[in-house]
């Protein structure tokens, strides 16, 4: 017998990594919902890159809540919200373009270049599932020069863009998209509010801060 109580709907944080994802995955868990497994999920980064959606939208079938890549990357929603109507979706975002910009950098730097920015030669080394799989992962996501990988103009402009496209695809639809910063404490009870349930914390319990 499952230990999850079936919810009604699915739901998609499609906030770019590093805008609280983790401590929007844990929330979920903490409220019942069967989480995507996500060392499965990011097989379908080359899916995503020749946006093809069908693996994605396959196996998003035996889950409840969904966070991090594929999910968070641009045009994923818009094919999640046609495969499965009546879904909620959740922006989750930093104080500024700068404030995120440091997150990655800073998280990246620690698990791939000593704590400094990422080179190319970098990510080309580093192990995340194999070798070099983080630098793969960069030249799909990320549309800045091969020399620098995370050119922050370029970085901070595509954050924007990600954050205004997705606002501007739910503008007419309030009641499928929330916007909420996991440092501001009453977002939680914006969250709670969104997804109809019962709040367990006073704000959100912030996992893996950078």
């Amino acid at each position: 017998m499952s230990l999850f109580k079936k919810k009604k709907h699915k739901v998609f944080c499609i906030g770019f990594n590093k805008t609280g994802t983790t401590t929007i995955e844990y929330t979920f868990k903490q409220h019942g919902y069967l989480v995507n497994d996500q060392s499965k999920a990011s097989k379908f980064v080359k899916n995503w890159s020749k946006r093809d959606f069908k693996a994605i939208t396959h196996y998003c079938k035996d889950y409840e809540a969904f966070q991090d890549f594929p999910f968070s990357f641009p045009y994923t929603y818009i094919a999640l919200d046609i495969a499965f109507p009546n879904s909620k979706f959740i922006l989750t975002i930093r104080d500024s373009p700068e404030v995120w910009y440091s997150s990655i950098t800073r998280f990246h730097g620690k698990l791939w270049a000593n704590g400094k920015i990422p080179t190319k030669y970098d990510l080309q080394n580093a192990f995340r599932y194999y070798k070099g799989r983080p630098w793969e992962v960069n030249r799909i996501l990320f549309k800045t020069p091969e020399e620098d990988p995370y050119n922050e103009k370029i970085l901070k402009q595509q954050y924007l863009d990600h954050v205004e496209s997705v606002i501007e695809y739910f503008r007419f639809r309030p009641n499928d998209l929330l916007v909420i910063n996991v440092a501001n404490d009453k977002d939680y009870l914006r969250f709670c509010d969104f997804l109809n349930l019962n709040p367990k914390f006073n704000k959100f319990p912030w996992e893996n801060k950078t």
